[in-house]
């Protein structure tokens, strides 16, 4: 095996349990940063994993509410509305030199994080799965499938490549990509429409495809240009092909935060689309029409 590593995990749900659960599992040190009530829990039982890929199974964690002393790297997987409090955990000075690897939806928060931290240590990361938080320290992993992509111009390339290979032996497909900004778009141009047009008409994907067919091509359409003009990959027909691929129930996360009564990342995600389209002069007004919407309806 790889070195043991030590790693943090901030936000424990979702993404944070199903990581840090299959890295406890591979025999690395997992120390969970939550709220009092998650560390307790987690101290208690540890990390449950349910999973069709890699298995049923439980694994002991360290649990506090702030990170007090070096790890080698600390997963970032809180969502953005949590963003703020949540790196309160992750003092500047007790983080040093370990990698910070965000999993964040949106663009615009490796340079936030790269004003708080060192610039060298920022690790932006995209990963592609379905896992669920059901209780504290309980995940349930239902995709067949789990890819992270690390990134990070900042970051020396073998730091980079040490920690794509811990992640691969614990579980994810994962690769190191040269281009952040491509990796970030990649995920945003995706997301983007999903997460807009799942949320305003509270349908699952295979209906916004079909009964909201012209608003989903044209806004495909006007994400791509956006992204196109960032420095990212635009292929409006290849994403609406995944789109057709996708199971029909499918619902974005922000949809699942709406119906849970839950913060939305509407900002992040919607907010930095069309401050991207502002700052090339582009007009994007389905985009634009669906997030005044959005935040009209109180989201």
């Amino acid at each position: 095996m790889a070195k043991r590593l030590s790693v943090a995990v901030l936000g424990p749900g979702g993404i944070g349990g199903l990581l840090g659960g299959l890295l406890g599992r591979a025999g690395h040190r997992v120390v969970c940063l939550a709220g009092e009530g998650t560390a307790e829990a987690l101290r208690a039982d540890g990390i449950r994993v349910r999973s069709g890929v890699f298995g049923d199974f439980t694994v002991p964690v360290e649990a506090d509410t702030v990170l007090r002393e070096p790890v080698d790297v600390c997963l970032v997987a809180v969502k953005h509305t949590a963003l703020d409090a949540a790196l309160d955990r992750v003092p500047p000075a007790a983080l040093g030199d370990a990698l910070l690897v965000p999993f964040l939806n949106g663009v615009e928060h490796p340079a936030a994080l790269r004003a708080r931290y060192a610039p060298h240590v920022v690790a932006p990361a995209v990963i592609r799965v379905e896992s669920t938080r059901l209780a504290p320290g309980v995940i349930e992993h239902g995709s067949p499938f789990a890819e992270v992509d690390l990134t990070g111009e900042t970051v020396d390339r073998a730091r980079l490549d040490a920690l794509a290979a811990v992640l691969g032996d614990a579980g994810p497909v994962t690769r190191v990509l040269d281009d952040e900004t491509s990796a970030l778009w990649a995920k945003m141009s995706f997301l983007a429409p999903f997460a807009l047009l799942t949320t305003r008409y509270g349908l699952p994907l295979g209906e916004i495809r079909t009964r909201h067919r012209d608003e989903l091509t044209a806004l495909v359409e006007e994400t791509s240009a956006v992204s196109r003009a960032c420095g990212g990959p635009a292929d409006p027909a290849q994403a609406l092909a995944r789109y057709d691929d996708f199971p029909p129930q499918s619902k974005s996360s922000m949809q699942r935060d709406a119906e849970a009564g839950r913060p939305l990342e509407l900002d992040a995600i919607g907010g930095a689309l069309l401050r991207a389209a502002d700052r090339h002069g582009l007009s994007v007004p389905v985009a634009s029409r669906l997030v005044r919407e959005l935040t009209a309806a109180g989201h």
